[in-house]
């Protein structure tokens, strides 16, 4: 009866939603880290076509993070994990073009865009940086140490007024932001963490809410005002990691399982409609949404690969081409709209 009721509810936000969801932007542009040593930046078309291998000045290394690529608008932030920097590059015109390179106080494995700001997830802190306009301060205005800090951080994302973090060794952690944004205060413990907790990983907020995967522990959590309201297990799929948002669809990339999932999110509803929405190549490593597709990569040792699917108005998946074949492997994956502006 609740699950009936829930769909009655959710049944006119799924309309609603569908201009957002149906239709491909054919100008959009596709992202993902060679994750190399010397790292670049390899953009995609929508048919899978490489248009660019832009360095960017610094070294990959990153594994085992959510978010390691964020698009703003125009703007794009990518993880130099070996360097302790962030590269930020700019759309112009039909293309990407490297813009600043930002130093970080601890190996970064993850970043978001805020109010005026880019945070940044490291190894063992975490900070933001002011922002003006595509310009990004070099200097952090705002730092605090993680909770755990034992290179387990795996991302960060924005909720309202706050950071939304994760560690894989077992915390979902909260640091408030002060009215222009920056970080203030101290690193907090969310409160009603699963006794079965383990391995806390991706993560996307909307609003006041993050949606947090407890990977190991095969199940998908809500967070709000620094509590879990809500948890939802995975059902027969194992180990969701990697999470994104449009609508009422919550879907989720499972490494082991090699699939993704999707789910409708209400209030402080998390249900699972359709456990095997797609099948993967590999076992994926990040997923994003955007233009009406998504993009999701998967390695399979030391190849990964790129796949981009369709969403349409019911948020059903459709692959658009075959997956690309990288070498290495890649981390992070951002798709920045046609016509971007920051």
């Amino acid at each position: 009866m609740q699950i009936r009721r829930f769909f009655r509810i959710v049944a006119p936000l799924v309309g609603a939603a569908s201009a957002i969801l149906a239709g491909t932007d054919p100008d959009a542009l596709i992202v993902t880290a060679s994750n190399a040593a010397n790292n670049q930046l390899l953009v995609y078309n929508p048919a899978g076509k490489l248009l660019q291998s832009l360095a960017t000045q610094g070294q990959g290394g990153a594994s085992g993070n959510a978010g390691g690529i964020e698009v703003d608008g125009s703007i794009v932030a990518v993880v130099n994990y070996g360097s302790n920097n962030v590269s930020l590059f700019e759309r112009i015109g039909d293309g990407l073009r490297l813009a600043q390179v930002v130093p970080t106080a601890a190996k970064p494995v993850s970043v978001a865009f805020g109010t005026d700001h880019l945070y940044v997830l490291g190894a063992t802190q975490v900070e933001s940086h002011w922002m003006f306009g595509p310009f990004v301060s070099p200097n952090a205005d705002g730092a605090a140490k993680l909770l755990v800090g034992d290179g387990s951080a795996a991302q960060v994302v924005v909720a309202q007024n706050q950071l939304v973090i994760t560690e894989k060794s077992n915390v979902i952690e909260t640091v408030n932001l002060s009215s222009d944004g920056a970080i203030g205060g101290t690193v907090n413990l969310v409160k009603n963490i699963p006794s079965n907790v383990n391995a806390p990983f991706g993560s996307f907020a909307r609003g006041n809410d993050a949606y947090v995967t407890i990977a190991h522990a095969n199940e998908i959590s809500l967070v709000r005002d620094g509590a879990v309201l809500t948890v939802t297990p995975s059902g027969t799929q194992m180990a969701p990691c990697w999470l994104t948002l449009e609508g009422p669809f919550l879907f989720s990339s499972n490494s082991p399982s090699m699939s993704i999932s999707r789910y409708a999110v209400y209030g402080q509803k998390i249900v699972q409609d359709a456990a095997v929405a797609a099948t993967l190549n590999g076992g994926p490593t990040d997923i994003t949404y955007a233009g009406g597709m998504i993009a999701v990569i998967d390695g399979s040792g030391s190849v990964t690969h790129l796949s981009m699917f369709s969403v349409d108005e019911d948020g059903n998946l459709t692959l658009m081409q075959a997956a690309n074949t990288i070498a290495g492997a890649a981390n992070g994956v951002g798709i920045v709209r046609g016509g971007a502006q920051h």
